[in-house]
Formats: structure tokens, sequence, C-alpha cells
């Protein structure tokens, strides 16, 4: 039951996020719903190609992709009051799909035996691998390559559930809560990683 929420919470959360940026790149309806597919499902893809689950299990998931193209559907259709709050709605909508898809793909993970080293990679790929082929289809600088912190609440996720911390559906909650507070905190507080420059400076 968790593992279905988690999955449902992601794909609608990323497949807003994918629709939403397309149609502030100015996409027509089909780049919308390509590019709203992409993010709720590009991560999946690449998750399952590293830990060894056939591409073709994508397909089985018949009732994930209604899911999406309705979510797509009701944000294309959103009023433009709500639209023009994108920055807001979207920060959100992509806080709650790290969290969700991070937490799913770790949990994915450990299910197969995995060591707790794929589990980390799994819960990243899974939580950021989507938002990363949406951002290069809208020729942006992807969000987990960024200076700002992203990625590193997909590790903590695959961490905690890879050492068993968080196993029980009231604890993974508690945990998918604790991850969309901090992904939304360092966006607003501008928290960031520490970064290097070797651009020499302007003579």
């Amino acid at each position: 039951m968790t593992w279905d929420v988690l999955s449902i919470i992601g794909t609608i959360a990323f497949a807003v996020s994918g629709a939403f940026i397309a149609m502030e790149e100015e996409y027509d309806i089909l780049g919308v719903y390509i590019l709203g597919i992409v993010t709720a499902f590009g991560g999946g893809a690449i998750r399952n190609l590293l830990i060894g689950v056939p591409v073709s299990a994508l397909w089985e998931q018949g009732l994930f992709f209604q899911i999406a193209l309705l979510s797509i559907t009701a944000t294309f259709l959103f009023p433009n009051s709500i639209l023009k709050q994108w920055k807001r709605w979207g920060n959100f909508s992509d806080a709650i799909g790290l969290a969700a898809f991070a937490i799913q793909g770790a949990l994915y993970a450990t299910s197969m035996g995995h060591p707790l080293s794929a589990v980390i990679v799994a819960a990243v790929l899974t939580g950021s691998g989507g938002g990363i082929v949406r951002d290069l289809l809208a020729r942006r600088k992807p969000t987990v390559l960024k200076d700002e912190i992203y990625a590193l609440w997909a590790i903590l996720a695959g961490l905690i559930v890879g050492l068993q911390i968080a196993s029980s559906p009231v604890e993974l909650y508690v945990l998918f809560g604790l991850l969309v507070a901090c992904r939304m905190l360092s966006y607003m507080y501008k928290w960031k990683l520490p970064i290097r420059s070797i651009r020499q400076p302007n003579m």
C-alpha cells in the first residue's frame, strides 16, 4: 500500500512539474504531454536499467500512465491565475516528486536485495532522474547539478531506507514529509553546497 501511494504521489507531482515547465517554455500541447510523461517516468526507467530490471517493466504501469495523463491534462487546463504562481507551485510539486520517488526507488532496490550503495543510487536516480531529463529537454541546467541542495535529500532517503531506520508505513510517511519540508526549506532559504570555481576573473 505504501509503495502504491508513493508511486501515485510521485507520478502526479512530477507529471505536473514537467507540464508546468513545458508551458513556461511555451511548448505546444504535444510538448506538454511529452515533457510531463518523461518527467514522471524518466527516473524510474534510468533506475531500472542500472539495477537490472527489464525496461519492458515500464510499460506494465498502465494505471500510472493514466494518472500521469490526467494530471497533465488538468495542469494544461489550469486557469492563468494559477499558472502565474508557477514558481511556488512548481517547486512544491518538484519537492513532492523528489521525496516520493526517492523513497520508492530505495524501497525497490532494498526489495531486490541490493547493497546500501545501490539503494542510495536507486533513490537518487528515481528521485531526480526524471527532473534531469526534463531540464535537459527544456534546455535548462539540471537542478540536481546546481549548487542548491537537491540530490542530497534523495541520498538521505536512500541511507534511511537502506539502513532500515524507517521501514514501517508510518515511518516512511514521516520520512516523506521530512524530505518535502527539507527540500522546500533549502529552496526558500537558498541553502547551498560548497562550490569551487576555476574560472579566470575578467581582466
